[in-house]
C-alpha cells in the first residue's frame, strides 16, 4: 500500500500547469506519451510503475513534443536540476507548503522548495521550454508562456510555488 500511495503521488505531479517564476510557463496539460501509457497501465491494466526517486528539470531552446525534450540548452554551465521526489520538496494537495501526505480536493501541488539552475557562464540562447525528466524518460514537456533569452550571469529559477502541478 505504501509504494502504491508513493506512486500515486507520483502520478498526481505529473500533470501540470506551471503559473510563475522564470518564464511563466504555459497553463496547458503537458505529460510524456511515457506518463501516459505508464498511467494507464497502472490504474486500469494493474500493471507495476516504480516512481522515480529524482525528477530532473530542465530547459529547452526549441519545441518539444510528447515524446521528446526538443533542443536542451548546453554549454555555459547549464547542468538539469536534480529534485528528489518526497514530501519535503512537493507540497501536498491540502495546501501549498505542506509536507503530509496529500489528502486535498484539488489535485495541486507545487513545489517547497527553489528550483535553481547553475549561474550560467555563457549565454544559454532563448529558452522557450521546460521539461521534467526521469535521467532515462521525459516525463513533463512544456512551452514558456514567454520566451526568455537567458545571458551569461542571469539568475535561473523557479522560485517556491511557481510550479504547480495539477491532475484532474
Amino acid at each position: 500500500m505504501k509504494h502504491q500511495n508513493r506512486i500515486a503521488r507520483f502520478a498526481a505531479a505529473l500533470a501540470i500547469t506551471l503559473l510563475a517564476a522564470l518564464p511563466t510557463i504555459a497553463p496547458a496539460q503537458a505529460l510524456s506519451d511515457y506518463v501516459e501509457n505508464k498511467s494507464i497501465d497502472l490504474l486500469l491494466r494493474a500493471q507495476a510503475w516504480t516512481a522515480p526517486s529524482t525528477i530532473n528539470v530542465g530547459l529547452s531552446t526549441a519545441a518539444c513534443s510528447d515524446s521528446s525534450i526538443g533542443t536542451e540548452v548546453t554549454g555555459g554551465s547549464y547542468a538539469r536540476v536534480a529534485v528528489t521526489a518526497s514530501l519535503a520538496n512537493w507540497a501536498g494537495t491540502q495546501s501549498a507548503g505542506s509536507t503530509s501526505a496529500s489528502s486535498g480536493t484539488g489535485g495541486q501541488t507545487s513545489n517547497n522548495a527553489a528550483v535553481t539552475f547553475p549561474t550560467p557562464s555563457a549565454g544559454w540562447g532563448t529558452v522557450t521550454h521546460f521539461f521534467l525528466h526521469d535521467g532515462t524518460n521525459l516525463l513533463v514537456c512544456q512551452a514558456l508562456t514567454t520566451s526568455k533569452t537567458i545571458n551569461s550571469g542571469d539568475s535561473v529559477s523557479f522560485a517556491i510555488g511557481a510550479i504547480t502541478l495539477t491532475l484532474q
